[in-house]
């Protein structure tokens, strides 16, 4: 299970809260513990990147969706790392300040720290996020499972190695922010006088400029091409849970990130079991004899088959559990069961022979319904099933 504390307690909101009440929040906790105002404290960092994890979740609706519903483990599952805060840099949280604080002048107060170019200074926007569909059979699901993927999507630029540039001759230091990709002043706040960090509206960040163009991407550093991508697959996902495996998108222009590749899970239908939460249901259907005198059968499970008694007299509607046979929680130890619902099979067309033998049984007392006083009804057993 994740240690990761929650993320509504970290912003200090309620799970109901609407999303201007978490943005206010998050503006209220970045401001107490950006590093700008607590220099060399880790305690503090490490906070403002909890805090900027738990925004980009419960910021976005369908995140937030799936936190709700599968906690931690619907983000950070996968190769390549997790989802959030806890996968970002400083630069990738700086990088969104802008939408959160820019009507408020904060982004420019506690520095756009900008982006870093190919050369080890600030460089190109991050990636956009790729989605995939994945569909699994209930044996993967129940066991977890490592798929291989070919993806397509935009990957470096072989001929200039993501630079964008024709040769390094044709790269050239920005002439407004002499390659910092950064343009300071001092600004007049609320807080008093601070210095303002903004990016360099020159080079847009890159703190360089190009000449001339590579000629395979235009300029952009990038191309479209495919790669193979494996992704480790936990026991007891369901349909509609997300993974989010890190650095697997699409790669920025000139040098920038790679962004995500969000896999969207899918539950291919099993021939003769059905999903029900954690457990597995399985509808038997057995011949009256069979009923009357009791027999021993063979059922479907997730990972093969297994023998069950069907005691004599058993009655139609009647439900078998076979323990430990169901899904396992994703986000704990916990397993479902396997469920079997038996149905006393009636012919619907009989012989003249058949037909006599019936009516000469019906006549018999231990043919004439008698239900004992502490059977359960119907709606009882299925309370208990799903209790």
């Amino acid at each position: 299970m994740s240690n990761k504390r929650d993320f509504y307690e970290i912003l200090g909101v309620s799970k109901n809260a609407t999303q201007e009440e978490i943005k206010k929040a998050y503006r209220k906790v970045a401001m107490q513990f950006h590093p700008d105002r607590n220099p060399g404290d880790k305690s503090a960092e490490d906070k403002f990147k909890e805090a900027a994890e738990a925004y980009e979740i419960l910021n976005d609706a369908d995140k937030k969706a799936q936190y709700d519903r599968f906690g931690h483990n619907a983000f950070n599952q996968g190769r390549g790392g997790g989802h959030g805060g806890g996968g970002m840099n400083m630069d990738d949280i700086f990088s969104q300040f802008g939408d959160i604080f820019g009507d408020e002048g904060f982004g420019s107060f506690f520095g756009n720290r900008g982006r870093r170019n190919a050369g080890g200074q600030q460089g190109g926007t991050r990636g956009s996020n790729l989605r995939v569909k994945l569909k699994l059979n209930f044996e993967e699901i129940a066991k977890g499972a490592s798929k291989t993927i070919k993806i397509k999507k935009y990957v470096k630029c072989k001929t200039c190695s993501g630079s964008g540039a024709k040769d390094k001759s044709s790269i050239q230091t920005c002439g407004t922010c002499s390659g910092s990709g950064q343009v300071r002043r001092v600004q007049n706040t609320f807080l008093g006088q601070m210095q303002t960090v903004t990016t360099c509206p020159t080079c847009n960040g890159d703190g360089t400029s190009i000449t001339q163009k590579c000629v395979s991407c235009k300029g952009e550093g990038r191309e479209y091409g495919e790669e193979t991508v494996s992704i480790d697959i936990p026991a007891g996902v369901q349909e509609g849970m997300q993974l989010s495996v890190g650095g697997k998108g699409n790669i920025g222009e000139r040098g920038g990130s790679y962004g995500d590749l969000i896999v969207l899970i899918e539950e291919e239908a099993h021939p003769t079991l059905h999903r029900e939460g954690l457990n597995v249901a399985f509808e038997l259907h057995i011949s009256f004899p069979d009923a009357v005198f009791g027999t021993q059968i063979e059922v479907p499970t997730i990972d093969g088959r297994a023998k069950i008694k069907i005691p004599a007299g058993t009655q139609s509607g009647k439900i078998f559990r076979l323990k430990g046979k169901g899904f396992p929680n994703v986000n704990s130890y916990e397993k479902g069961d396997q469920l079997i619902h038996v149905n006393v099979w009636t012919p619907q067309a009989v012989s003249a022979e058949e037909k006599s033998i019936l009516e000469s049984l019906n006549e018999s007392k231990n043919f004439a319904p008698n239900p004992e006083k502490n059977e359960k009804s119907f709606f009882e057993k299925v309370r208990d099933v799903f209790s």
